[in-house]
């Protein structure tokens, strides 16, 4: 048997498999596929694809099933992905379009995705730590409060009050927010945080105790890293299709939707370059999610990957409509926070 061959008797069955469910037979193969050889030659190439372990026969008399090895060499053999249409891309740009902040962003996208794959979707907020200053704004709203914003390269906003000694000008407030700005704006977080620390014991013309309480605010917003575990989940009903095989694969995957730590092992180091990660069975980091497979890739603005997005379930799936769906909300997330 050709390799192409039984790359085609094998991109059958997992094809047919995934759309019916049931054991596939030789029989069916020819009639649905149009293989140009006959059922009995089909058989002796299921029969050499079982002895090298990329299909099995769960029962006797019964068809064959595609196992993790045949899943990974038919996803790792994909010429093509299923390409979007028209309508799903102006569907998935109309909803992602009118979000109003980073949380409503992050809550469509994970809604867009269960709806495109009819699996679970898993959304990570962007991770604090990976991202860049875009903007510090001071504003004055009394004579001694202030209002300190800082704006992130993830879309996530941070506002805090400082109270101080004594009432602001406005030529004290510019220099500030212009030294503040040259120091930190465009820089990672973390040498960000080294920046302001700088800044507060730099001479200067504004008043030290002003400079050190707002450095103090900054760093303590950049700091906080309450959100960089955070992950948003949506259409775990749609593991309701899976109901024959609910004890092998849909309880457990159930049970791991309440550990957002588990999830987030689950979808991985967030990757670059619009690559997408597929992870099958037994090569997942969880022996018990071993009938689980989860479709991710990383997203940010630019060519930074602050977090990562897919989906999880059974690893009976569509993987090329998947893929697909998975790389295009991406990339639409990382286009609006790349304009935020």
């Amino acid at each position: 048997m050709t390799d192409d061959r039984k790359l085609a008797v094998l991109r059958a069955i997992v094809e047919d498999y995934v759309a019916t469910e049931e054991p596939v037979g030789s029989k069916a193969l020819v009639e649905r596929h149009g293989l140009g050889v006959s059922p009995a030659t089909v058989r002796n190439d299921m029969a050499v694809l079982e002895e090298e372990g990329f299909i099995h026969q769960p029962h006797t008399s019964a068809g064959r099933v595609p196992t993790d090895k045949g899943y990974r060499l038919f996803v790792d053999r994909l010429t093509t992905v299923k390409p979007m249409s028209a309508a799903e891309k102006r569907a998935i740009s109309t909803f992602l379009d009118g979000a109003v902040d980073l949380d409503d962003v992050v809550q469509r996208s994970v809604r867009m995705l269960s709806q495109l794959t009819r699996q679970v979707a898993v959304v990570q907020y962007p991770t604090l730590s990976r991202s860049t200053v875009r903007h510090v704004e001071l504003v004055a709203l009394a004579p001694t409060r202030l209002l300190v914003v800082l704006i992130l390269s993830t879309g996530r906003v941070e506002q805090r009050l400082v109270e101080v000694a004594d009432p602001l000008g406005d030529d004290v407030l510019a220099a500030l927010r212009t030294r503040i700005g040259r120091a930190v704006v465009g820089e990672r977080i973390a040498d960000a945080i080294t920046a302001l620390a700088a800044l507060a014991t730099a001479p200067g013309a504004v008043p030290d105790s002003l400079v050190t309480a707002i450095v103090d605010t900054l760093s303590d917003a950049m700091s906080d890293h309450r959100g960089d575990e955070r992950v948003a989940v949506g259409g775990a009903a749609n593991l309701a299709r899976y109901g024959d095989s609910f004890d092998t694969s849909v309880r457990p995957l159930l049970e791991a939707l309440e550990e957002h730590v588990v999830l987030l092992k689950l979808l991985g180091e967030a990757s670059t370059g619009g690559t997408v990660t597929v992870r099958i069975g037994h090569e997942g980091p969880y022996a018990e999610l071993s009938s689980t497979s989860v479709v991710a890739t990383g997203y940010g603005p630019g060519d930074d990957a602050l977090a990562s997005l897919g989906i999880v379930g059974p690893t009976r799936m569509d993987y090329p409509g998947t893929m697909t769906a998975v790389r295009a909300v991406a990339r639409y997330v990382s286009r609006i926070l790349d304009e935020a």
